[in-house]
Formats: C-alpha cells, structure tokens, sequence
C-alpha cells in the first residue's frame, strides 16, 4: 500500500503532492514502484496535527480520487470522517481506512454496513492531541488486541460483514517505542482472528528512536583485527571524539521500513503500507525468492 498524503502537515511528505497534478503523477508513481493499492489521505493524523475540516478535506483529496480510479488504480480513501468516506467510495475509492479507533461512530458503522466497502480498522485511543499521553498497558498485545475485538463487535453488530474487516495494530497511534515493537512482535495476536492485517509502521518514530540508539551504541573499529588503527566516533583514525548521533529524518527511516516490512510479511502481514515503495518492493520481492528457495 503506498502513501499519498495530499496534506500540507503530514510529518514526512506534508505539503509536496497538494496540487492535483502532483499528487496523480505520484500515486501513479507508486503504482509503477510496485503499490498494489494507494491510500489517499487529505488531513494529518500525526501526533499534535491540527484537525481538518471535513469539506476541505474532500476538496483536496476527491479530485486525486476520481483520476487515479480511472487510471485503473485500487485507491483506499484514508480518513476519520464519513461524509468524507462516502464521497470517495462515490468517486471510485474501494478501501475505507479509518485510523479513528476508539472514537469509531455509528455514522461510519452504518456507511461500511450498507455499503459493503472493505474497512481497515486501526487501534488508536484518543486523537491527535492526546493520544501520546493514552500510551499506557500493561501488557500492549493483549489490550490492543482486546479492544479491536471491541470495536469489531461493534461493526458486527451494526452490520458488517466480518469478511469486510481488516485490523490495524495502530504502530504510534497512542502507542510508545517499546509498545510498538512489542505488538509488531506479537503480531500472531492479531493475525490469527481471521482478519486480514495492515502493518503500517512507514518512517514512525519508533524507527528512528531504534536508530538513533543503535548509532550511539556503536563503536567504529571495535571489531578490527589487534593492532589496527581505531576511528573516533567521527570517523577519523585514532581520534577520540564523542559526537552523539542525531534520530534519522523521516526520509531516513526508509531501509528501516523496509526490513520492518519484510519481516511483518513473514509474520502474516496482509499488507504494509510505505512511502517508499520501490525499497520495500525490492525487500519483499528477496524475501518471496528466499521463502521460494526454503528460507
């Protein structure tokens, strides 16, 4: 699943495909790196992102909408709001992604039952401003996968058809570092309830806070053969200086995303969904030849 963010916010590729024409050229883009599907998003829902107002949001992304699904694209319309969701199920959409969560409303519910549309349900707790500060369990398998059961009980018993439903483990939505790699961890929790599962972890901070910390823990030289000289950490030979690491940039997080992504699909992983698609095609592509040779 490739990520077209048509925002001006998001907190990797914000502002860069707001024009219609931009924001086609590259969804198409991603379709010739390999995208099966793209999701189109018109507001941010990164950590302390602004809310947008449901009619901007469906003037910024159902024009990209309309000329994708012509092209022949599979587009999946990323959004909180079901008027939104609507109106891009009209304009060709097939997929609603709806990251929502524990706010999940009747409205939504009632659209996905009558339509039928396909709907991927993501684990989040509150919204944009304080979902950082919900980022408590116990035990994160356990509760998240407790409370989608939650929410999918509510979209059967409104409705929907189980075969409609797609689970989302919701990786830094009210979610911290260690919780994130423990639920892509125990995956399994999720996968085995039936349901297809999207892996959407595409350059979240959990990667760059991983590796940030492995950058600081090495050390250059230390497995040089005796005797030879030893770099600094700033890469000079025999020097002594002690310059930390700063967390890789979004962009940064790319190879991260992607052996994240291969390893979610050897998990059971319906999906990923990257801003780089090329790079995690390529990974999974070495991962199906591995799997095809007996790895």
């Amino acid at each position: 699943m490739g990520i077209l963010n048509v925002t001006p916010d998001s907190f990797s590729d914000g502002g860069e495909h707001l024009d219609p024409e931009a924001a086609v050229a590259h969804g198409l883009a991603l379709v010739r790196d390999g995208a099966d599907l793209v999701d189109v998003g018109g507001e941010s829902t990164r950590p302390g992102a602004e809310p947008v107002d449901p009619a901007q949001e469906r003037r910024r992304i159902l024009p990209v909408v309309r000329r994708l699904t012509e092209r022949g694209v599979v587009v999946s319309v990323d959004t909180l709001h079901p008027d939104t969701a609507e109106a891009a199920l009209q304009a060709g959409a097939g997929i609603v992604n709806d990251v929502s969560g524990a706010r999940l409303g009747e409205e939504m519910i009632e659209l996905i039952a009558r339509t039928g549309a396909p709907y991927i349900l993501t684990h989040a707790r509150g919204d944009s401003a304080t979902m950082d500060s919900l980022a408590r369990y116990a035990d994160p398998v356990a509760e998240v996968r407790a409370e989608l059961l939650g929410l999918r009980q509510r979209l059967l018993d409104g409705g929907v058809d189980p075969a409609q439903i797609v689970l989302d483990p919701g990786l830094g939505f009210a979610k911290g570092g260690d919780q994130d790699w423990r639920l892509l961890a125990g995956l399994d929790a999720l996968t085995g309830l039936g349901h297809p599962v999207l892996v959407a972890a595409s350059r979240k901070r959990f990667l760059g806070s991983t590796l940030a910390a492995a950058r600081a823990e090495h050390r250059p030289g230390a497995q040089l053969p005796d005797g030879a000289a030893t770099p600094d950490e700033s890469g000079a030979p025999g020097g002594s200086g002690s310059a930390q690491p700063q967390t890789p940039g979004p962009v940064e997080r790319d190879v991260a995303t992607a052996a994240v992504s291969v390893l979610a699909a050897r998990a059971g992983a319906w999906a990923v969904r990257v801003h780089d698609v090329r790079a995690t095609a390529d990974a999974l592509a070495v991962q199906r030849a591995w799997s095809r040779a007996g790895g």
